[in-house]
């Protein structure tokens, strides 16, 4: 997610067209699915062990609770963009990643819901990410949308000027991380990460091949709407997740040792505190802290800063734990608890 906003902000006009910009670019485009996917496993895995004690319907409901507190979250973020002058003051109803994650998790919260087993959960997960997915061409270039207001045509499909993200497909990616932290929250030996890492795998393979028959349908793009590179990131994001198991079960140096003791690793930190990551790093990307250096860095200072800033927002998370661990947010302020806790 950092390399992504630093890459695009501050790398070079003239390093932005050639090869190893363009696998920059490839590795920062899964930022956003990985964001959404997570987001997705952490409610799935959430809201089982809420309902261990509290019972499904109250699981659901905090569910969708949380989804909401998400979506105000983003017009708040929109809020914080304008006053520190990020431009037209049409942007506060931009639809941007944390929008479409709010109403995803809210519906991901609903269907959780209507699950009365964890088989036939996962059976839900599976179908709406399949819906929305092999409905977006479609969607795209449904004639009939554009009679709605473009604020709300906006959170359906892209629209220029108004659109970062949109819910066809990008609520998929949400979906079928919820899908996968229903399995992980029963299983996260061995056996369920090798079927994880072939599923991700086969998820590949099948995408790329599809990739090249002939479309079934009148209009679809690889890079945007096209189900194929959907399954071919999905399948990445869900490979991902045995590999993180691997990296979090090798042999750790001794607390004595550590560069840090007590602290949990960088990959850890930033990863529990991925929306607070968000929230304060794409002001110090895009705006004023970052504007000295707009397009002006080669590309690989440009991925040096990348690293530069992963250890200072890392440094910036464990100070915040620090301060907010004691801390209980009262009344209105526990909409903040996304980003804090």
């Amino acid at each position: 997610m950092v390399e992504a906003h630093v890459v695009d902000a501050w790398t070079r006009e003239a390093d932005r067209h050639g090869t190893p910009y363009m696998y920059a670019v490839f590795l920062a485009g899964l930022a956003a699915p990985l964001f959404l996917f997570l987001a997705g496993v952490a409610l799935a895995m959430s809201a089982s062990t809420r309902s261990a004690t509290a019972g499904v319907t109250v699981a659901a409901a905090a569910t969708r609770l949380r989804g909401w507190h998400v979506f105000a979250l983003a017009f708040l973020f929109r809020l914080q963009s304008q006053l520190l002058g990020w431009g037209a003051l049409i942007n506060f109803l931009k639809v941007d990643i944390l929008n479409v994650m709010g109403l995803s998790m809210v519906a991901a919260g609903a269907i959780w819901g209507l699950g009365s087993t964890r088989g036939s959960r996962v059976a839900l997960f599976a179908i709406a990410t399949a819906l929305v997915t092999m409905s977006t061409p479609l969607v795209r270039e449904a004639s009939g949308l554009a009679l709605l207001p473009d604020p709300i045509e906006a959170y359906i499909r892209p629209l220029a000027g108004r659109s970062t993200f949109a819910l066809f497909p990008w609520s998929a990616f949400l979906l079928a991380g919820a899908m996968v932290g229903e399995l992980v929250v029963v299983a996260t030996a061995l056996p369920l990460q090798s079927g994880l890492f072939a599923a991700g795998l086969f998820g590949i393979v099948a995408g790329s091949w599809a990739s090249f028959q002939p479309s079934i349908y009148p209009v679809a793009n690889f890079w945007t709407s096209s189900p194929t590179f959907f399954f071919i990131r999905l399948g990445i994001c869900t490979a991902l997740v045995p590999i993180a198991w691997a990296i979090d079960k090798r042999p750790r140096l001794p607390e004595s040792i550590r560069p840090l003791p007590g602290a949990p690793g960088i990959l850890i930190a930033l990863g529990r505190s991925s929306l607070f990551v968000y929230w304060i790093h794409v002001e110090m990307v895009y705006g004023i802290l970052g504007r000295p250096l707009r397009r002006a860095l080669p590309l690989d200072a440009a991925l040096a800063a990348t690293l530069m800033l992963c250890i200072l927002l890392y440094a910036i998370v464990l100070w915040k734990n620090r301060i907010i661990e004691r801390v209980k947010l009262p009344g209105a302020f526990k909409i903040f608890a996304p980003v804090l806790k």
